[in-house]
């Protein structure tokens, strides 16, 4: 998945009757949120990430 296309399907599933976000929104805040996890060290980023994707199977469990 190219990045663009990742920010384009972010943008799909963000956008919903109750909250509405433009793609440009979308890939300005995510393209900070890689500026933030660009900053970490290894470590920190590792943890970061893993707990945003353990996060992220809770909820796809429900």
């Amino acid at each position: 998945m190219k990045l663009n296309d990742f920010y384009n399907e972010i943008a799909r599933r963000v956008d919903t009757d109750k909250t509405a976000i433009t793609v440009a929104e979308t890939k300005r805040v995510l393209s900070e949120a890689f500026l933030m996890l660009a900053k970490m060290d290894a470590a920190e980023f590792a943890d970061t990430v893993s707990k945003g994707v353990a996060q992220a199977k809770k909820k796809l469990s429900k």
